[in-house]
């Protein structure tokens, strides 16, 4: 699971996450509802990396992920 529990406290937070965490969607279900924006969903396979457009968080798939034919 991806732990955003500290994103409301620090902005643009950079979490990385392993290819089992996609699809990739912000804010997660560990965001309170009263801090989330909509949900938005975001594609982290084309180029590694992404930043959420509402909260500006950044995912990065960590280092040495492999992803299948699926994602």
């Amino acid at each position: 699971m991806i732990d955003m529990s500290y994103t409301t406290e620090t902005p643009n937070a950079l979490i990385e996450i392993t290819a089992k965490e996609l699809p990739l969607h912000c804010p997660t279900e560990q965001v309170a509802l009263w801090s989330s924006h909509p949900r938005v969903f975001l594609d982290v396979v084309k180029t590694g990396s992404v930043a959420c457009p509402y909260c500006g968080t950044k995912y990065k798939l960590k280092d040495g992920e492999v992803l299948n034919h699926h994602h």
